[in-house]
């Protein structure tokens, strides 16, 4: 049966970057977030989420994906709703891919918010993805177009590291990205994985 490797680590830790090492090193990854993002689109989340935050979030019948942010990231009870909407089908989604990769002993499943999800609870192993704190504001304000004040408060309605540490398998530290990688060969040894570097 394929394991379920569960990736996370805190906004700007550079988990997708370390998941997308893990592809090119021959594992299937799962983005949860990418896909979540697909899944607003459908149109029953779509009435869920206009029946639960009405019509202020959307823009000529488009959902404004700033505006909902604005309102999660402020406000913990409309976060939680958010998620109750976008996560179990995200899960189901999950489980339909999970199903078409049956050959293989290992997949990624990667996510921002694992534990706070309780999805962690249906991973074989844990991986978390570090950096200083710095140093991930600094990566989340060159690649999102927001102010720090927004990235503290995004990071304030996350877990910590040391609490993500306690309940992972493996620890990635993402300060210097060659040797991350070099911790992603390490881990792939250690789970006795056959490497894919074409």
């Amino acid at each position: 049966m394929t394991k379920v490797i569960g990736l996370t680590g805190g906004i700007g830790s550079g988990k997708t970057t370390i998941a997308k090492y893990f592809n090119e090193m021959g594992i299937p990854i799962y983005i949860a977030d990418d896909e979540a993002r697909k899944i607003m689109q459908d149109k029953n989340v779509l009435n869920e989420i206009k029946t639960t935050f009405g019509e202020s979030v959307f823009e000529n019948n488009i959902l404004s994906r700033p505006k909902l942010a604005e309102i999660v990231f402020e406000h913990k009870d409309k976060l939680s709703a958010l998620n109750g909407i976008v996560h179990p089908a995200v899960k189901k989604d999950f489980e339909s891919w999970l199903a078409t990769k049956k050959e293989y002993e290992y997949v990624i499943y990667e996510a921002a918010i694992l534990f706070e999800s309780g999805r962690y609870k249906d991973c074989d192993l844990i991986i978390t993805v570090t950096a200083p704190e710095e140093v991930r504001i600094e990566r989340v304000l060159k690649r999102d177009n927001t102010t720090r004040e927004q990235v503290l408060s995004r990071m304030a309605m996350q877990w910590n590291d040391e609490k993500r540490i306690s309940l992972s398998n493996f620890i990635i530290n993402n300060d210097n990205l060659k040797i991350a990688k070099q911790e992603v060969v390490k881990i792939l040894k250690i789970l006795n994985i056959k490497q894919n570097q074409s």
